[in-house]
């Protein structure tokens, strides 16, 4: 297990730091390690630092919940429970390389999931509870330590993916899973096509798909789960059975590190979330992953309209994941309804406009 840093708690210095920059309408930018800084519009703002404030507040390893101030390195929970067996099983991504730099708070606000998502559900779906602070620096507390306790609007869940526009989050309380007793990884050669149409195929039956990648003709699909059901689903699959390096494969995967998201020149990567139905959009080089739910495509900023049509056409969305020049939006525009949802929401939450203005939408 890695070791701990001390537990620090600094939400009232951070609480007035938020009324003095509400008062003089002084925009924040609110980080944590700084991984997820790519993700989103260009950042902007003071810089309030969360890091300091950190520490697992909580930890029931029978009642399978833990509570983590946001400014927790997401390496030190993530050990803490693998020393009980345990884990995020959505894989969160770190994208921080060796510095371990990533948060507990990076992780909730950007709401990324790694491979197994499309099997196991999102950082929201392990939501609990939340403690934040608001654009008024008042303490709020939503949700608790157990499932069923939301009575109304889900605000825990409401602030996975809300990038820091809503309000600073102080601490977290999620779900954990024991870590699945057998794993394999097959491979399989085919193309796009083919591969999708099994993968759907493959998601009809009762078998313990955990995670899927399809690129360049190859499938590699990983199974999870009881021994007795990993080893009958090999059996029926068939495939060639990977050895350890399957990890590596899973975890390159996870944090983009294959060759594939190396960008060159001019080149941006974009994330297209479609039904997994959708056959190929033969929008160029492609990595596909979540049984088709989630392509991977790249191409420059001012291909944007026609990476979104393709998308709209197969009845999803693109998102511009990776983009040195951000010269077009980021996320596709909302529609008026979800857009004024949007807006009233910011305003609830942050009426003084400071938490990150702009990182999601343009303000105003």
């Amino acid at each position: 297990m890695a070791a701990m840093t001390p537990d620090t708690d600094i939400s009232a210095a951070l609480a007035e730091r938020v009324r003095a920059a509400a008062a003089a309408r002084t925009p924040l930018r609110l980080r944590g390690g700084g991984s997820k800084d790519f993700y989103g519009q260009a950042l902007a703002g003071e810089v309030l630092d969360i890091r300091p404030h950190r520490g697992v507040t909580s930890y029931e390893p029978s009642e399978l919940v833990v509570t983590a101030r946001a400014g927790t390195p997401l390496a030190e929970l993530e050990a803490l429970l693998a020393g009980q067996g345990q884990c995020l099983p959505f894989e969160p991504p770190h994208f921080d390389g060796a510095q371990a730099k990533a948060t507990v708070g990076g992780m909730v606000a950007s709401g990324l999931s790694g491979p197994a998502r499309a099997s196991v559900g999102a950082v929201r779906d392990y939501m609990l509870g939340v403690v934040l602070l608001n654009g008024k620096g008042e303490r709020l507390v939503f949700g608790g330590q157990v499932m069923k306790n939301v009575a109304g609007y889900d605000v825990s869940r409401l602030m996975a993916g809300s990038l820091g526009t809503l309000g600073v989050l102080l601490e977290v309380s999620l779900k954990v899973l024991p870590v699945a007793p057998q794993e394999a990884t097959l491979l399989f050669d085919m193309d796009e096509a083919a591969a999708l149409q099994q993968l759907n195929r493959w998601g009809a039956m009762p078998l313990p798909v955990n995670a899927s990648c399809w690129r360049e003709g190859r499938l590699w699909v990983r199974l999870r789960g009881a021994k007795a059901a990993v080893a009958a689903a090999q059996k029926s699959m068939g495939g060639e059975v990977l050895d350890s390096d399957a990890a590596r494969h899973w975890a390159a995967l996870r944090e983009q590190a294959q060759p594939f998201f190396a960008l060159q020149g001019d080149e941006s990567l974009w994330r297209l979330s479609l039904p997994d139905t959708a056959p190929p959009l033969k929008l160029g080089e492609t990595l596909v992953e979540w049984g088709g739910a989630q392509r991977w495509v790249k191409r420059r900023d001012s291909d944007a309209a026609l990476v979104r049509e393709a998308a709209a056409q197969a009845h999803g969305h693109a998102t511009l994941f990776r983009s040195a020049g951000k010269s077009v939006p980021v996320f596709s525009a909302l529609k008026p309804p979800l857009e004024r949802i949007h807006r009233e929401l910011k305003k609830q939450f942050d009426p003084a406009g400071v938490f990150n203005p702009g990182r999601m939408y343009a303000e105003g």
